[in-house]
């Protein structure tokens, strides 16, 4: 059995009630610890590295700088052992403040094997935990009671940050460059020994602009801007029903050869019956004005009813939330990636959030305020976020009505954020499109300008959009580069 049952005071267990409470902490396992450590170094040290365990995991504050020394001699590349870290604590002059070489002596004394070391590391660890939580507690405890600058929202969305990060601090903020390049290295390898890839990230179920983004990446926000009545969200809703029910470019989009992925869609302007009213009539190709009227034959209740069971099996998370803001709706998108394991997440859309805070400085500052949080949200949950954009009217008014970047809405910081900026347009709905002509005798088609792309080229896509069920198809099933126009990045792209 390792040492006997920490001391009741140490972690404040059996205090009287209304005598001070000590924070939770064993010295037992500490002393057991760096006991341990003088015996076999290089085990312990291991063992420490792993659990991600530095000096302030210790209580006492001898234990913390007795610990904090060995660190740096291992940083050094010295030899530690009950001599060395007593000469070294000399030097340093702090050897009587931690106890004295016959302190040393007594943890080596009290350590009968270091076979235990495994179970001292925890009790370590887990104490530093629960004292980090009784930190972070009392930390929003304080903010809670100076409320005067600080929305309720925004304490909440930090008080949440903080206690998730009690989780992952075990985990380095940066990896080490040389794994960074190791797995750079070993996926490129890869790549080549299987002559090329057409998906690195999720796929959107269609194929030409697969071949373009190399599906959704994770970390990266993505931007989808139109006018108003061209079918972003249309799109968008596309997209995550692909994503939650599978789909795979190589056996066919829409089947389920692909592992289904749960998706997260905050709609501040649809509610959620609406949502899923469209998406269920677009499934199964009925619309909704021939179901209100009654107008639906047997076959097309069956595909309703069939559209409905796939759908109710899709892992599609809904807030409909009205007048959400972004410190909250990025809350809440932690909160799924925690419970439910999101792997995308669809905003639609960003004019309609708000930034508490920011709302006096002017809609261009708060668009860019929530435009950063977005951003900031897609590094830190590791997950795509597609988000819609409204354009202001520009395009209207030039000669060939082709949407550029500038016109993104409110903020210039929306392009600067995004990862990947894609302008949907109808040239049907303007005569000076390039693809005017074409939409004549197609008035389905649609366009996908992938105006910015920081990870790859640009280019144009095709796509048919079938308005009477609001989905959207891809041009062609023949061809995986039809329809798709790529060219290279733009400059400065590569170098963001």
């Amino acid at each position: 059995m390792p040492r006997a049952a920490p001391r009741k005071a140490e972690a404040g267990a059996g205090t009287p009630e209304g005598a001070l409470r000590v924070p939770p902490n064993s010295r037992d396992a500490e002393e057991g610890l760096i006991g341990s450590l003088l015996i076999d170094s290089k085990h312990v040290l291991d063992l420490c590295a792993d659990k991600k365990l530095q000096p302030d995991a210790f209580y006492h504050p001898n234990h913390q700088r007795i610990f904090a020394v060995c660190l740096e001699m291992e940083q050094r590349q010295q030899p530690i052992d009950l001599l060395t870290l007593t000469d070294r604590l000399r030097d340093l002059g702090e050897l009587e403040a931690v106890g004295g070489d016959a302190y040393l002596r007594q943890l080596i004394d009290r350590t009968p094997t270091v076979e235990h070391a495994v179970y001292y590391v925890d009790v370590v660890l887990q104490k530093y935990i629960l004292r980090m939580l009784l930190d972070r507690a009392r930390s929003v405890a304080e903010s809670c009671y100076s409320t005067a600058d600080m929305d309720a929202q925004e304490i909440l969305s930090r008080a949440e940050q903080s206690i998730l990060e009690v989780g992952d601090f075990q985990t380095p903020a940066h990896a080490p460059w040389s794994q960074q390049v190791d797995r750079v290295s070993d996926e490129i390898g890869k790549l080549l020994s299987e002559g090329g890839c057409t998906l690195t990230g999720l796929s959107t179920g269609f194929r030409n602009l697969d071949t373009l983004l190399l599906g959704l990446q994770p970390s990266e926000m993505i931007v989808l801007a139109a006018r108003p009545s061209m079918g972003k969200t249309s799109l968008a809703m596309n997209i995550a029903e692909n994503v939650a029910n599978g789909c795979n470019p190589h056996t066919g989009y829409g089947s389920s050869g692909r592992e289904p992925r749960a998706v997260a869609v905050f709609s501040v302007e649809m509610s959620t019956e609406a949502l899923v009213r469209r998406m269920l009539c677009s499934r199964a190709g009925v619309t909704w004005s021939d179901v209100v009227r009654g107008f639906c034959n047997k076959d097309a209740q069956r595909r309703l009813f069939t559209a409905a069971r796939d759908l109710k099996n899709a892992k599609i998370f809904v807030d409909d939330t009205p007048g959400l803001d972004a410190p909250q709706l990025r809350a809440r998108a932690r909160r799924m990636k925690a419970i439910h394991g999101i792997q995308l997440v669809v905003v639609d859309y960003l004019q309609m959030l708000n930034f508490p805070g920011f709302e006096r400085e002017g809609r261009q500052r708060e668009t860019a305020a929530i435009s950063g949080a977005l951003k900031a949200m897609a590094k830190e949950l590791k997950l795509p976020v597609l988000v819609l954009s409204q354009l202001n009217r520009q395009p209207e008014a030039r000669d060939r009505g082709v949407p550029k970047l500038s016109d993104l809405r409110d903020s210039g910081s929306i392009e600067q954020d995004a990862d990947v900026v894609m302008l949907l347009r109808r040239p049907i709905r303007s005569k000076g499109d390039p693809f005017h002509e074409k939409a004549q005798t197609n008035p389905g088609l649609s366009i996908i300008d992938v105006a910015k792309q920081r990870n790859g080229a640009v280019g144009e896509i095709e796509l048919l959009f079938d308005d009477k069920h609001t989905r959207f198809n891809d041009l062609s099933s023949e061809g995986v580069d039809e329809g798709a126009v790529p060219v290279a990045p733009s400059e400065g792209d590569m170098d963001e």
